[in-house]
């Protein structure tokens, strides 16, 4: 499995199908994908999703990042999936 990152400018549907076994909003507009997909049929299936003028960026997480000011949880969250630097 891979975590992506992904900043997105508008979020989209709850529970939203796809290559990915779970979506977490970490905060407004950022999204951490749990996927053992590649980082193109992710980014794909997730600006598919998203209105055609809709902003998006995406890229694997390599390492446990530092956090602060995201949603309850987020960080074992990534502990789980991400190696400690």
């Amino acid at each position: 499995m891979t975590v992506y990152v992904a900043w997105v400018s508008e979020l989209p549907e709850p529970h939203l199908p796809g290559p990915w076994t779970e979506v977490r909003v970490a905060a407004p507009g950022l999204l951490l994908i749990d996927s053992s997909d590649t980082l193109s049929r992710v980014f794909h299936e997730l600006k598919w999703a998203l209105s055609e003028d809709a902003k998006l960026f995406v890229a694997p997480v390599a390492a446990t990042p530092k956090l602060r000011g995201v949603e309850a949880g987020t960080l074992s969250w990534l502990r789980e999936r991400t190696p400690r630097p």
